[in-house]
């Protein structure tokens, strides 16, 4: 192996040490016999027993779920439709108002979004958190399926309106359908920002609502226990899922279209 070569492959294996070890070992102690995480002392389920019958952990599960679920389907209505404006229209300002919410830091976007609910007098809890992540998951939706609309052949829209389909028509029975994967992906992608996003939440969950990730900001003050590890395994597992399913939801859509 040439020497270059050979230091190359050294930085990456250390690069993704780095990366993936940290994961590896929350894992594997998510298994440990022991409440301290000490020393590996034996293998055991009985941390993710005893999280399933944790009643805090379980609500703050649910109220997670349901969050993403909302901020996810809005979001893509709302970043579709925007993702569909700055393809079609070359306005300058369009791309910074729909794209500024993922471009500035979480801290300033969650202080921002307080402050506003402040202003309005508005109570903090669930809706709010579900309003702050559709916030910023909307450009995240608009940036996928503009990607997938750039890919698009407008001749096709072009011919549907020659045969006299109206604009909405035309939307629905033929753009909808070949920009479809993306919105998909944009959907999941959504979900899966919103599901374990803690800083926005942070600041616009108010006192008394508890998401997954606040709750175990909440444990892991005290100290990482096992049950912490079952439950990060749990929340990294859905993630890398719906990771993967989002990246490989586009090219398998398309390879149907083509079949």
């Amino acid at each position: 192996m040439p020497k270059r070569t050979f230091w190359l492959a050294a930085a990456a294996l250390v690069a993704y040490a780095f990366l993936y070890l940290p994961l590896v070992i929350v894992v594997v102690y998510s298994f440990n016999d022991s409440r301290l995480n000490a020393e590996w002392v034996g293998f055991t389920f009985d941390w993710y027993r005893k999280l399933a019958a944790n009643e805090e952990m379980l609500l703050a599960a649910g109220n997670s779920l349901l969050i993403a679920l909302v901020a996810s389907a809005v979001s893509t209505v709302f970043g579709t439709l925007a993702g569909l404006a700055m393809h079609r229209y070359r306005l300058r300002l369009l791309p910074i108002l729909v794209l500024a919410p993922i471009a500035i830091p979480e801290i300033l976007m969650g202080v921002s979004l307080l402050i506003f609910f402040v202003m309005l007098n508005f109570t903090l809890g669930l809706v709010s958190v579900a309003l702050a992540h559709i916030a910023f998951c909307i450009g995240f939706v608009a940036i996928v399926v503009r990607a997938r609309l750039s890919g698009m052949d407008e001749s096709l829209v072009e011919a549907a309106r020659d045969c006299g389909a109206s604009p909405a028509q035309a939307f629905f029975h033929v753009t909808l359908p070949l920009i479809m994967p993306g919105v998909i992906a944009g959907a999941l992608m959504a979900f899966t920002l919103s599901i374990d996003d803690f800083v926005i939440t942070f600041f616009t969950a108010g006192a008394g609502t508890v998401t997954l990730p606040l709750q175990i900001y909440s444990m892991i003050k005290i100290a990482v226990t096992p049950e912490v590890n079952a439950v990060s395994t749990l929340l990294m597992l859905l993630t890398l899922m719906l990771i993967v399913i989002a990246s490989k939801v586009s090219p398998s859509l398309l390879r149907s279209e083509h079949a």
